[in-house]
């Protein structure tokens, strides 16, 4: 076996164990204990994180950050990985923002000469646009560490201006334009919560006496992580939607439960939603105008009407110099998107002729 193989084959075998001797290498890949010493030394230099323990139950092992082994992939497996981290970067706060750069920097750098080329150019070809934010959502990592080793954090929380202290116990995170947010449960209110993450100025581990909760089956995906829960208590509420409106509808993560559509492309939402979130709904169905008609629920009503009349009132008011807000003239709006000059268009005339002019 050569050294080149040999090393290949000790950074894959020393991933796979959590600790190891160099005897129990030597022996393993047939080398005297010296020369395994130098391959480990090798391989540390080449990033792998070892480090040594003295002792009888002495060894190596490898750190947490420790490097995976080669994967092969083909060209198309690579550009593709490329652009999915590369979609990345619209977001201001990610949970793993270093890695994703070193990431992207890694594949771009090690690529053929002419696969880069071909990247280069599809780079101005192809995007997945998110909004960029201005809030920043610093605590994202621990956020998800706590969610996926079941841990109660403490945080700190602003909601509707005034900040809290609470203890909530997270079971995922999430983007949905341009905003993370972290379903939880949440002890302040003995229920499942939807938090800001950009809202959460602090986060800490909680104490040990903080016994955190058996949430291994509930996750994104299930409908208790969800802001409307079907059949919790609360204000059912019970809307019909146009095709359009279910079009609308499905863009939305909570609503993947309380939707239902009928083989003409309408359909109808049904379900309970917390006094808590009244204003929320209300003026989610304010926005989708005609595309939706709510049959039920009394206090949504209430609070779409009292929206509704706030919005009349301020729109109604006279603007600077008595002219009325709502008779501005709609041109006067400008739009962010430039305008795109038409394209040269290439010349018909062949070399060494002259075009016929037209009558």
């Amino acid at each position: 076996m050569s050294k080149s193989q040999r090393l290949l084959e000790l950074l894959m075998a020393v991933n796979r164990k959590r600790s190891f001797t160099v005897g129990e290498l030597a022996r393993e890949f047939g080398v005297s204990q010296r020369t395994m010493l130098r391959d480990l030394q090798e391989l540390s230099e080449w990033g792998v994180p070892l480090y040594s323990e003295v002792g009888p139950h002495g060894g190596y092992r490898v750190l947490k950050e420790r490097i995976l082994p080669p994967i092969a992939f083909s060209e198309e497996e690579a550009v593709a990985i490329f652009f999915a981290i590369h979609a990345l970067r619209h977001y201001s706060s990610l949970p793993f923002a270093a890695e994703v750069a070193s990431a992207v920097s890694k594949f771009y750098a090690y690529m053929p000469p002419d696969v880069r080329e071909r990247i280069d150019q599809m780079r101005n070809r192809v995007d997945f646009v998110t909004p960029k934010r201005q809030a920043e959502s610093p605590y994202l990592s621990i956020l998800l560490e706590a969610a996926v080793e079941q841990k109660v954090l403490l945080i700190e929380y602003e909601s509707r201006g005034m900040r809290s202290s609470r203890h909530i116990q997270p079971i995922g995170i999430y983007t949905r334009n341009g905003l993370w947010y972290c379903p939880a449960y949440c002890w302040q209110n003995e229920d499942y919560r939807v938090f800001r993450c950009d809202r959460i100025h602090a986060a800490t581990f909680a104490g040990a006496e903080w016994e955190s909760l058996d949430l291994r089956d509930v996750h994104l995906a299930n409908r208790k992580s969800q802001r409307v829960i079907a059949g919790q208590e609360g204000s059912p509420v019970y809307a019909e939607l146009t095709r359009a409106g279910v079009q609308m509808c499905e863009a939305e993560a909570w609503a993947a439960s309380l939707l239902h559509t009928r083989p003409d492309g309408t359909g109808w939402l049904a379900g309970s939603i917390a006094e808590g979130d009244l204003d929320y709904f209300a003026k989610y169905f304010i926005g989708l105008g005609l595309e939706v008609t709510v049959l039920r629920s009394p206090e949504l009503l209430a609070s779409m009407k009292r929206y509704l009349a706030e919005l009349t009132s301020k729109y109604g008011e006279k603007a600077e110099g008595g002219t009325d807000l709502t008779n501005r003239k709609q041109n006067e709006a400008a739009t962010d998107f430039p305008k795109l000059s038409k394209p040269a268009q290439p010349s018909r005339c062949r070399a060494g002729k002259s075009r016929k002019n037209n009558p």
